[in-house]
């Protein structure tokens, strides 16, 4: 199983965060001991339990990305996403671009 690290945003509801990233809302209360999941906040850092199948397609950059952070956050390369994307310089991305993350 992977884990990946979601950083709660403005606006994000925890049956929104399980549906992107395909999984249950009581998967993400139980692995964050969360005892009242509807109460999450911005900046809350959550760990999202996945099968690695579940990595989502695509990922929309946020300001502070790396490639390299967002590669460690779904289990993947810095390699894979490079060559998904056909990306020459893993150094330059844009926030608000959309990067896939698997086939």
């Amino acid at each position: 199983m992977t884990t990946v690290i979601y950083t709660v945003e403005p606006g994000d509801t925890l049956w929104g965060i399980a549906q992107f990233f395909g999984v249950t809302v009581n998967d993400i209360a139980r692995y964050n001991g969360l005892a009242f999941p509807d109460r999450i906040y911005p900046g809350q850092r959550l760990r999202i339990p996945l099968e690695r199948s579940s990595v989502p397609q695509w990922y929309a950059v946020r300001p502070g990305d790396t490639l390299y952070s967002i590669a460690k956050n779904f289990g993947i390369t810095v390699n894979d996403i490079l060559s998904r994307n056909n990306l020459d310089d893993p150094n330059v991305i844009y926030p608000g671009s959309m990067l896939r993350l698997r086939d």
